[in-house]
């Protein structure tokens, strides 16, 4: 056979299919097939022709007439680069780390279905900078809701390595404290669950990077992070706020600045509190 592309590419048409079948159950000449299935000889004989160039088909004379026949080695070997193709270890992630596009394309081709989105910009780890990433913490989990979130697990980065993590109880900070006192403990990232638009104001102006919307295990998702395969949501919110336009004395029905939990300047208002 020519190559494997050629004879895909032969088997590309119903009528070639049907042409090999047959030709698997017994020899035949141009006119037999053609009665067979019901198209003209001239018509039989180009499907063979290309069949013949991709190497799947010989012919021998016989008296007047051509015989065909498959030839079955190499039908095998079109077979077995085909199940090569199909045991292909699994595909990697389009990011930078795997020969694909920059970090940025990455996440404008995630976010174009809606997908959760890998990081927004170049990993600005690579290198000699040193980091540390805070992650909201349950039983070793990505915590899901920032506001509430009663401790966090502090990875130290050197040259894009982890070398020590430990988990740091916030209880008593107060939900208006929680980007001070990540602050503190020198975080200058953050992998969470749910956060209000409060939190996201003062992490930001406590100049902390936001990763927000990643659920599963706390320790692989800061290995992702590092790798530039996180997926994360940008516009994730705490599941306890009502949709846009959440601001102080413009909750929805039942929902006070008093005694909600949103996980921003006490309660998630922007308001005097």
């Amino acid at each position: 056979m020519a190559d494997a592309a050629a004879g895909m590419k032969a088997l590309a048409d119903e009528n070639r299919m049907l042409l090999l079948r047959l030709l698997l159950l017994r020899s035949c000449c141009v006119r037999g097939l053609a009665r067979q299935l019901g198209i003209s000889p001239a018509g039989v004989s180009q499907h063979l022709k290309v069949l013949r160039e991709a190497g799947l088909v010989l012919g021998e004379k016989s008296g007047y007439h051509t015989h065909y026949t498959v030839d079955r080695e190499a039908l095998r070997a079109l077979a077995r680069e085909l199940t090569a193709l199909a045991e292909a270890p699994a595909s990697q992630p389009c990011s930078p780390r795997y020969g694909g596009c920059p970090a940025a394309e990455f996440a404008k081709c995630r976010n174009a279905g809606g997908a959760p989105s890998p990081s927004p910009q170049p990993m600005p780890w690579k290198g000699s900078k040193d980091m540390k990433i805070a992650v909201t913490y349950e039983n070793g989990q990505v915590f899901q809701h920032f506001g509430h979130c009663q401790a966090f697990q502090f990875f130290t980065v050197e040259e894009g390595k982890v070398t020590s993590s430990e988990v740091v109880s916030a209880a008593g900070s107060g939900h208006g404290a929680l980007a001070g006192f990540l602050k503190a403990h020198g975080a200058d990232t953050l992998i969470c669950g749910g956060i209000g638009g409060g939190a996201r104001t003062a992490l930001a102006q406590a100049g902390i990077q936001l990763y927000p919307g990643v659920t599963g295990g706390t320790e692989q998702a800061v290995q992702a992070l590092l790798d530039g395969t996180l997926l994360f949501n940008p516009d994730t919110l705490c599941s306890h706020h009502h949709g846009e336009g959440h601001t102080c004395g413009g909750h929805g029905e039942g929902h006070g600045c008093g005694s909600h939990d949103c996980g921003e300047d006490k309660h998630g208002c922007p308001g005097n509190h």
